[in-house]
């Protein structure tokens, strides 16, 4: 439904976007991330048809986003990050007039209205003037106004800016649901990862304007993530702690008894935290040597990597200081063990 061959966008001598390729299937829900001045937005709007490209090609539903622009806008939801709204309108007026100019018959205008209404929680508000209205619902209305046409493709750049928390969660709620209908491919940008993660089943990243992953979410975080093993045991700590290091695929093995929100378990007993290898999973081998070396297992206890740490990694190209204060954070945070 959405294809992107070698797409540039170039500003005199910086590139925005460069050769930047992939390709959306029917009915997909991918994530679209990158770091703040990545890329993102400039190839949005190219595919939206807002910017022409510098150079390359971009389809939608089968349609030339830059030689066939009326077709595509007809089959293509858009909802930008700062949504543009006629302030003096009423809600329910503007649907009315937006989807006149979408072409959504007549006949069935009204309970077209009535359905995006009620979806995307407006009912309260379907009769107050747009101006008066919160940053959260006036992004609700940008997002009724995306759906009223019922189009088979729709693009959601940061589609939760002015959201509270369960606003949030409702439209999780709504994309999952769509996604689950299988009618609508859903490309899905936004700075807040976990709601990424929560909706998308594959995810590109870009970054200095290229291409740097493009995979399965799952697989992205196996290959990209440094996984986290708790073993507890009964030995001692500096034993376990050495045998767990030659463990194959365990990159390094912290202490966690001491550490804040962990407090020795019994007398005899240790926790420590392997880090694996990106794309690793010693956990059969560190059973198998724990019984080789009959020490008595309590717990081993998977945690895969933080999307904030596999996202920091796809866009450094791996490690570096950016990454080691994402881990360093995310350990002090307790979000990793």
């Amino acid at each position: 439904m959405i294809e992107v061959h070698n797409l540039s966008k170039i500003y005199g001598d910086k590139a925005a976007v460069r050769d930047v390729s992939f390709r959306i299937g029917a009915g997909e829900i991918v994530g679209f991330l990158g770091p703040n001045g990545a890329g993102k937005t400039t190839t949005i709007r190219m595919l939206t048809g807002y910017m022409p490209p510098t150079s390359g090609a971009a389809s939608v539903a089968g349609f030339d986003v830059f030689s066939q622009g009326n077709e595509v806008r007809t089959r293509l939801g858009y909802l930008p990050e700062n949504v543009p709204l006629y302030p003096d309108m009423r809600v329910e007026e503007f649907l009315k007039f937006r989807a006149a100019q979408k072409r959504v018959p007549g006949a069935s205008r009204s309970s077209r209205i009535d359905f995006v209404v009620d979806r995307c929680g407006l009912t309260d508000v379907r009769k107050r003037v747009i101006g008066t209205l919160s940053r959260g619902y006036r992004q609700r209305v940008g997002l009724a106004d995306a759906l009223v046409a019922d189009p088979p493709v729709l693009i959601l750049d940061e589609p939760t800016s002015g959201f509270d928390p369960l606003q949030r969660v409702e439209l999780r709620q709504l994309i999952l649901s769509m996604g689950a209908e299988g009618k609508t491919t859903i490309l899905f940008s936004s700075h807040i990862l976990s709601e990424v993660q929560a909706v998308s089943q594959r995810l590109l990243v870009i970054a200095g304007g290229r291409l740097v992953a493009d995979g399965r979410t799952d697989e992205l975080i196996r290959k990209y993530g440094e996984a986290s093993i708790v073993v507890e045991a009964e030995a001692k700590a500096e034993d376990l702690q050495s045998m767990l290091a030659a463990v194959p695929g365990v990159r390094s093995v912290d202490p966690m008894d001491g550490r804040p929100g962990y407090s020795p378990v019994a007398a005899g007993v240790v926790r420590c935290a392997v880090h694996a290898e990106p794309g690793s999973d010693p956990r059969s081998a560190i059973i198998e040597l724990c019984a080789k070396r009959s020490v008595r297992l309590r717990e081993v206890a998977y945690h895969p990597a933080p999307l904030e740490l596999v996202f920091a990694r796809m866009v450094t190209g791996g490690e570096g200081a950016a990454v080691e204060r994402v881990s360093s954070e995310l350990k002090a945070e307790g979000a990793m063990a």
